[in-house]
């Protein structure tokens, strides 16, 4: 089954095959029982959750039939991420004094506990840590467990209010965020998550409060000191709970260091698979969700065929370009075709469990969707390769992106695409029955352009100072490309990296704090802004001159704005870093 196809496999074929049918397959049940959470219906959870929502409305004081307009939802959003980073701040920097820290592990450094409280409140989840050396386990689970759920379910409720925005008509409000957040969190989140950690302590992920293991070596040797070293000390603990909701929440922030190729992360080709689709379903069933709330189940549609439009095709070049081998491994007498005792290709950081195929696709989904989560060495990638995950997330994170954020943000491109066609028709453009005006516009270019400012600034920053090139190890266009991807990342809310880049420094851990914040809240509040302004319009009547946002059209315009928009954007950059170091591998 590993015959050659071009340059793929008969099994690259049958992997990708399989999970973009199983992921098609899974959005649209998840995204009818989302419609049905949202919209108040009864679900298959709601015997058993509704008396805990309602009892959580009467704790915190929240009466659920009070709605808020947009600006109080923007403050509410606001203030709770405010809360949860300043929370998860506080238990970073005192957790050598609070309980559930078995290892004796100290308080975090303040820069990096700033980064890390910034990142996973932001849901970008981005590690300048190792995790099993640096968080206890209260920090785990109560500071970073806890925001996986709550920054999803913040990305969540912001696209449900948008939905309201267009859905009504002369409205003031969008609806309630503590609501919102309560039901995207106990309804949709929690019982998945722990549907998939069972899933995961089947295949052999630990899920256990019992201190790190410790096992007598054969073979006893020494440390870097001369010392000798007579034991292996096993990192272990809660890992399925949290690893579940990294990949359902888009979260991707790992338990260990390295994340889903460490085995008690993501042990068996089974995993594997569960965890990529857990990547991408949720922001793919949200499209289904969105058809059903905004009543154009046909639109919903074709937002996520605008999704895979974009995402097949750059897949199938980080696939294709990892099955090239470099000049360096394509040496004489170095077998590099892939046969049925060897993979072929790059398979330098990459496991051998997973191999090029399902290395590639993980890749692809995980910087296609604001997760960030690795189970090979990004750095190791081709040239080729790995431009692949950085345009994906240079395109906005909107080809699948965060959970909410990603199809919220696709709205804001197709907001554009319909402004431009309606200047070209002469029309003033509509979305959904909306007109679509200068205030939308406005917020809908701040929102879009803003992460891109912080990507390109970011990077000169660092390029341009010493503080910033001291973190470089490997110079030239490669040491440009980590950079750039490290800001790509931060300013696109992902959380990834390529390997060579010390970033757990004052310098970095300010700089991609600061592009974390201003790519979350300075596209969430326009959108927030967005739905408000479209609540407050009444619907305009279908007529000859309207753009149908459902046909083959409409599906090619978005996707060629997003393309348009990232190539202006970010071409030169990559241009600096991955295309002229292809160019000089292929050069010779």
């Amino acid at each position: 089954m590993n015959a050659a196809f071009g340059a793929w496999t008969v099994n690259d074929l049958e992997r990708v095959a399989i999970f973009l049918g199983a992921l098609l397959l899974l959005a649209g049940p998840l995204g009818l029982f989302m419609a049905r959470i949202f919209t108040g219906k009864r679900t298959w959870v709601s015997a058993l959750l509704d008396p805990v929502e309602r009892q959580a409305y009467r704790l915190a004081g929240v009466r659920p039939d009070a709605e808020m307009t947009w600006r109080g939802y923007a403050g509410a959003v606001l203030l709770f991420n405010l809360a949860g980073l300043l929370l998860v701040y506080a238990l970073q920097r005192l957790q050598g004094a609070l309980p559930f820290n078995p290892d004796g592990l100290p308080g975090v450094a303040p820069d990096l506990a700033f980064n890390t409280a910034v990142s996973f409140a932001t849901n970008t989840n981005w590690q300048a840590y190792g995790g099993e050396t640096t968080m206890s386990w209260l920090t785990q689970m109560l500071a970073l467990c806890v925001q996986n759920f709550v920054s999803a379910a913040t990305g969540i409720a912001v696209l449900v209010a948008l939905a309201r925005g267009v859905q009504r008509q002369r409205s003031a409000t969008i609806g309630s965020f503590w609501v919102d957040l309560v039901r995207a969190t106990l309804h949709v989140l929690l019982p998945l998550s722990v549907l998939l950690a069972l899933a995961l302590v089947v295949q052999g992920v630990p899920q256990t409060l019992q201190p790190a293991a410790h096992a007598t070596l054969t073979a006893p040797t020494v440390d870097g000191q001369g010392a000798p070293v007579t034991e292996q000390v096993i990192a272990r603990g809660p890992v399925a709970s949290q690893v579940a909701i990294k990949q359902l929440g888009t979260n991707g922030g790992g338990f260990f260091n390295v994340n889903s190729a460490h085995p008690f992360e993501n042990p068996t080709p089974v995993s594997n698979l569960l965890q990529m689709l857990a990547i991408l379903a949720l922001a793919a069933a949200l499209c289904v969700t969105w058809g059903r709330l905004v009543g154009d189940v046909r639109h919903g549609r074709a937002l996520l065929c605008v999704m895979l439009l974009l995402f097949v095709p750059l897949l199938a070049v980080c696939l294709g370009a990892e099955r090239h081998a470099g000049p360096a491994l394509a040496q004489p007498g170095v077998d590099v075709a892939a046969s049925e005792l060897a993979p072929g290709g790059n398979m330098e950081g990459k496991e051998l469990r997973f191999g090029i195929a399902d290395s590639a696709i993980w890749a692809s989904a995980t910087t296609a969707a604001s997760n960030g989560s690795v189970n090979s060495m990004h750095d190791s990638y081709t040239p080729l390769g790995g431009l692949v995950p950085m345009v994906f997330m240079q395109l906005g994170e909107v080809v699948f992106g965060g959970v909410g954020s990603g199809l919220y943000g696709l709205v804001l491109f197709a907001l554009l695409a319909v402004f431009i066609a309606g200047l070209m028709v002469g029309r003033t453009p509509e979305y959904l029955g909306k007109k679509i005006e200068a205030f939308e516009m406005k917020m809908a270019s701040l929102a879009i352009l803003l992460p891109c400012l912080a990507v390109l600034v970011g990077t000169a920053l660092a390029v341009s100072s010493g503080a910033g090139r001291a973190g470089v190890f490997n110079p030239g266009a490669h040491g440009f490309s980590e950079i750039l991807y490290a800001l790509s990342s931060a300013g696109n809310n992902n959380g990834s990296a390529f390997a060579g880049l010390s970033a757990n420094t004052p310098f970095y851990n300010a700089l991609l704090g600061l592009a974390m914040l201003v790519s979350r809240y300075w596209v969430m509040i326009p959108t927030l802004a967005i739905a408000g302004a479209l609540a407050a319009k009444t619907r305009v009547p279908v007529s000859a001159g309207t753009l149908p946002t459902h046909g083959p059209l409409f599906v090619a315009l978005v996707a060629g704005i997003v393309v348009v928009v990232g190539a202006l954007t970010f071409f030169p950059a990559l241009a600096l870093g991955p295309i002229v170091e292809q160019l000089s591998l292929a050069g010779g």
